[in-house]
């Protein structure tokens, strides 16, 4: 960040979005200034905080790029909207919450140098509670249609070679500007949670990987502005855009093989809700992904009808083993560009 933009448009612009953040924003921020890669800018996006952190941030840096929505767009049009005011060749999304090792940019840009065909980039996330357990290495997706974070809680692995993942967490990726413009970024009807599910499957449906890239690394504080996992907030929108993810993005074959598993899985899942007396939020939510069925379906035929990748390819991708949701173990295959990369 040092580097004067003045001079021509930087490598990566780097895409902060806050949200009643507070302190945690600041320490974000100064992992950024720490990095040994340096030709970015930080735009920092502000949904309307009412803390003051995102102004107090841009004031006290002058380099920082301050974008006020004026509103609490959501995650996904908050971050669209710093994507299209976005100068750099890649965009990188951390979110405010977390903070990034001083080689975090530097490694994902050597993985963008070492596999040219690829657009899109995961990284390694490490809870703040335990840095010792992982809070993500790329996004999972079930053979059920649930998606989860690779590895959630669970011990963090050793040294990794870089491999490649359903999709990457809208956290801490990489992705090239134009492809995600081109995509329409993130789906805005989804607000908040699953967007970059969304976003990754729909990359899929178009023949373009994701790798993720194990020694480029974050360390996350988890759902800072939002209540924590399983507050309301998180409970209603999980709901809501799982199933809008499954009706959108699952192609035609697949979709009917893994819908009783779908339904099946969101039973069980309901059934532990009201067992912990928590299930008002996530039916809301389910209410309303149903409601929203016919604008999700009109934009599933649009999508399906483009994509250039079918059932048994996206499968293959997938989490096969049942317990996989409860056990959330890491799914990263070797990266075979003859068989992934192109349309």
């Amino acid at each position: 960040m040092t580097k004067d933009l003045a001079e021509g448009k930087p490598a990566v612009s780097i895409v902060v979005l806050a949200y009643e953040s507070g302190p945690l924003l600041a320490e974000c921020l100064a992992s950024l200034r720490a990095q040994t890669f340096d030709d970015f800018e930080v735009l920092l996006a502000d949904n309307a905080s009412s803390d003051g952190a995102p102004q107090a941030a841009a004031a006290a840096d002058p380099q920082i790029r301050l974008i006020e929505n004026g509103a609490n767009l959501g995650f996904a049009a908050g971050i669209n909207r710093a994507a299209a005011a976005a100068r750099g060749r890649w965009i990188a999304l951390l979110n405010p919450d977390a903070t990034a090792e001083p080689d975090w940019l530097e490694r994902l840009l050597a993985a963008a140098a070492a596999w040219p065909q690829v657009r899109c980039f995961a990284s390694r996330q490490l809870m703040a509670s335990d840095p010792g357990r992982l809070d993500g290495l790329g996004d999972v997706m079930t053979l059920a249609g649930f998606p989860y974070r690779g590895g959630y809680r669970r011990p963090a692995p050793g040294v990794l070679a870089v491999g490649e993942v359903f999709s990457a967490c809208g956290g801490a990726m990489l992705v090239d500007r134009e492809l995600f413009l081109s995509l329409g970024g993130f789906d805005e009807r989804f607000f908040c949670y699953c967007e970059d599910v969304d976003f990754g499957y729909r990359l899929r449906l178009l023949g373009e990987p994701v790798l993720v890239v194990p020694d480029a690394t974050v360390i996350h504080v988890g759902s800072a502005s939002t209540g924590g996992p399983r507050s309301d907030f998180a409970m209603y929108y999980g709901a809501r855009n799982r199933l809008w993810v499954f009706l959108k993005d699952t192609p035609p074959a697949l979709f009917w093989l893994t819908l009783p598993g779908h339904a099946l899985a969101t039973a069980v899942l309901f059934l532990r809700h009201w067992a912990h007396g928590e299930l008002g939020a996530p039916l809301r939510g389910l209410t309303a992904g149903l409601a929203g069925m016919g604008e999700i379906l009109k934009a599933r035929r649009e999508l399906q009808s483009g994509r250039r990748r079918g059932s048994w390819t996206i499968a293959r991708a997938m989490a096969w083993n049942p317990w996989a949701l409860v056990t959330r173990p890491v799914v990263m295959r070797r990266w075979k560009p003859s068989r992934s990369a192109g349309p």
